[in-house]
């Protein structure tokens, strides 16, 4: 099923809208990022943000509006300068994947690990998404008018959602619960827990493209994952361990500035079929997931089906640019911590 029509689908009682409710704006302009990768290659890029699949019905408003917005907000922002030059920062060691991950691992693997929420507690996530809230504000009168829904950083998701886990329209959703569980219960080698990550989020082929290559789709598991909260921390310790051995996976060697200001970790790989990267950004000090990037990698053009200027995305431009800023376990919707 195509994401535009799934938005057509959508419930009207759904939630107050998160990124995912602004996602589908992304589309034409990823659509053209992804080249000669073809719609399979956009449709798992987009499930990430699909995570919550109650978007709003803003979802299917702002499409057509953030289509043509998007070219002159998100192209066009430039990547923050380096903060600290160096493969050794601090503590941190940022000369190769390994080195940064596995310190983390080992970090986290001293931790003590809190007692799972309870089936009546929420997931309060907060997440600094400059591309999202300037689409809000950009709107047309007009059309906010018509939607009671606002933009807003904030989001509740219950712990326990039944009716969401039996919900099969979107293989890369996962309640919290279930994440839990699924990290809690990862093998300690990294190659079976890759093998694992690649069941619970599987890749496809058909009429929207061939399946992603094994390395692709292992990060990419790794990725929708991470998004998840609250995750044990000896489970994100075998995360991470088994992150450094993906092929192609990078660690930046200075700490880089994410969407809130913050100094924090990239650890990246080159999306196959498209002149971008992903990158998965960690807190340097408790080595939690703080957000997630997507960045030009070679200056290119887009062309444009429609017959509008083609559109040049130059290296280093930050397309997508989203940190995570709190996340807690709280006992009633709407209570922060």
């Amino acid at each position: 099923m195509d994401e535009m029509t799934r938005l057509r689908e959508l419930r009207a009682d759904a939630p107050v809208p998160d990124r995912a409710g602004l996602a589908p704006g992304r589309e034409r302009l990823t659509d053209a990022i992804a080249g000669n990768g073809g719609r399979r290659t956009l449709a798992l890029r987009l499930r990430p943000m699909l995570r919550d699949w109650r978007v709003t019905s803003l979802g299917a408003v702002v499409a057509v509006t953030a289509a043509a917005l998007v070219i002159t907000q998100v192209v066009g922002t430039s990547t923050p300068a380096p903060s600290a030059p160096a493969t050794v920062v601090g503590d941190l060691d940022l000369s190769s994947p390994a080195a940064a991950l596995n310190r983390a691992a080992g970090h986290l693997e001293r931790q003590e690990v809190p007692p799972e929420p309870r089936a009546d507690q929420w997931i309060y996530i907060r997440e600094v998404d400059g591309w999202q809230e300037q689409q809000w504000e950009e709107l047309p009168e007009k059309v906010r008018k018509k939607t009671p829904m606002t933009y807003s950083p904030d989001r509740w998701v219950p712990y326990d959602d039944k009716a969401a886990e039996n919900d099969a329209s979107d293989t890369d959703y996962r309640t919290a619960r279930e994440s839990y569980r699924i990290a809690a219960a990862l093998p300690e080698d990294p190659e079976a827990l890759l093998a694992r990550l690649r069941e619970v989020f599987p890749t496809g082929s058909g009429p929207d493209g061939a399946p992603e290559a094994k390395d692709e789709h292992s990060f990419r598991a790794l990725a929708v994952l991470l998004e998840s909260y609250p995750i044990p921390p000896d489970a994100l310790a075998r995360i991470y361990r088994a992150m450094a051995t993906v092929g192609g996976v990078k660690v930046t060697d200075h700490l880089i500035r994410d969407a809130s200001g913050r100094e924090v970790i990239a650890v990246t790989r080159k999306y196959d079929e498209s002149d971008s990267r992903r990158e998965i950004l960690i807190d340097p000090v408790d080595y939690s997931y703080a957000g997630n990037r997507d960045v030009v990698t070679r200056t290119h053009t887009i062309p444009w089906d429609s017959g509008a200027p083609e559109t040049v995305q130059k290296r280093g431009e930050v397309l997508i640019d989203i940190a995570r800023t709190h996340a807690a376990v709280v006992d009633a919707k709407g209570q922060k911590p």
